[in-house]
């Protein structure tokens, strides 16, 4: 296909032209102002047009007079025919931005197209293996409430969808004991999630991180595990923490007498499967033994999974009354849509975030604005 060019004192003139040179069939390009295009100074208007390859026109220059009035330096005019291949590129480029914009759920019952302004944000979504629904209601809010005038300036648009993810993601915020208060927290979970070493950082961090001399105290239920009490005594002997280890649901009353002049007493449980619902409702046999004390149930789950594990976990736990989430293994993934996708849903406040195995300096206090980091750089990052 030749690409030729005709120009005229207007577009209609130049058009005309192009087509009685060309025929009908020749496929307009481009119109467009040339000022100053001859000797004479009168502004011109330039028609491209596409013609199938011809025997009869595959020079690559074609002269035609194209002005209406006669042309006092006689010279004639020349069209030259244009290399394309840039804007055939421009126009890939454009076409693949439009392919990303269009909303594409595995549910259809949804339909919706991205801004072009929204497409690298949407993009992160996709990435970060947000929960389609919410990224459809995110999508939908912003694109609707995001005033206009702030719509083409990315860091705005940036800013915007952080403040939107700070109003869905629930945080309990760290908040210290008063002088003689107490509070015993029992942190469940599957196996290997991180239960006893985040434990051991949390006993760490009240124990002597914080300034206030709170009192620290230990409870392993945890007897089915091989080596699991040898940890826990590892780590408290470093500290110099008591550790009561309860093998039957009616110690636990003791163990937790034993600790009373403690501050915090954590209670680490056994893990299971979250299909063995034996297990768990052993926890809760736990429980009933001292149902007279508040206990604060947290639940201990690894990023590293995706959503609907997440969901399996919580489901059957659930019946253990969980109150806070802790996430751990943030740095073993780099996909963070589904913890913020699944603390919405569940209305569970975050604790803390575990991103690593050092006891006890990695650990962080719940805060949106470092997942929402995680979220936006695709990774997470010791503070």
């Amino acid at each position: 296909m030749n690409m030729l060019s005709f120009l005229g004192e207007t577009p209609t003139i130049a058009l005309r032209l192009a087509q009685e040179e060309c025929g009908e069939e020749a496929i307009v390009i481009s119109t467009k102002k040339i000022s100053n295009a001859n000797d004479s100074g009168q502004d011109m208007y330039e028609v491209v047009v596409a013609i199938e390859e011809d025997t009869k026109k595959n020079s690559l220059t074609h002269t035609k007079q194209t002005i209406s009035k006669p042309n006092t330096s006689n010279k004639p005019i020349q069209a030259n025919v244009y290399d394309f291949r840039e804007e055939i590129l421009k126009m890939q480029k454009a076409l693949e931005q439009v392919k990303q914009s269009i909303w594409e759920p595995k549910s259809q019952l949804y339909d919706l197209t991205i801004p072009h302004e929204f497409i690298d944000m949407y993009t992160l979504f996709e990435k970060n293996e947000f929960d389609q629904e919410m990224t459809y209601t995110i999508m939908k809010k912003t694109i609707k409430q995001l005033p206009v005038s702030l719509k083409s300036n990315p860091q705005k648009i940036n800013d915007f969808f952080k403040l939107v993810l700070r109003r869905i993601i629930p945080i309990k915020f760290e908040v210290p004991l008063r002088k003689h208060q107490r509070k015993i927290i029992m942190m469940v979970g599957p196996t290997g999630v991180g239960k006893t070493t985040t434990i051991s950082k949390l006993a760490a961090r009240y124990a002597y991180k914080l300034g206030q001399n709170y009192k620290v105290g230990i409870v392993t239920l945890d007897s089915f595990r091989v080596g699991a009490i040898e940890q826990l005594q590892a780590y408290t002997n470093i500290m110099r923490l008591p550790l009561e280890i309860v093998k039957k649901p009616e110690d636990l009353a003791e163990a937790l007498f034993r600790l009373k002049d403690c501050n915090y007493i954590f209670i680490d449980t056994a893990g299971s499967s979250q299909y063995d619902v034996d297990k768990i409702e052993l926890i809760n046999e736990y429980q009933k033994k001292v149902e007279e004390l508040p206990i604060e149930k947290i639940l201990v789950l690894p990023a590293n999974v995706k959503q609907s594990d997440l969901i399996d976990i919580y489901a059957n736990y659930s019946r253990l009354n969980i109150d806070y989430l802790t996430f751990t293994k943030l740095d073993e993934t780099k996909s963070f849509g589904n913890l913020i996708s699944f603390s919405h849903k569940t209305k569970k406040s975050i604790t803390y975030f575990s991103i690593g195995q050092n006891v006890p300096d990695d650990l962080i206090v719940s805060d949106s604005s470092f997942l929402i980091d995680c979220f936006m750089n695709n990774k997470c990052t010791r503070k």
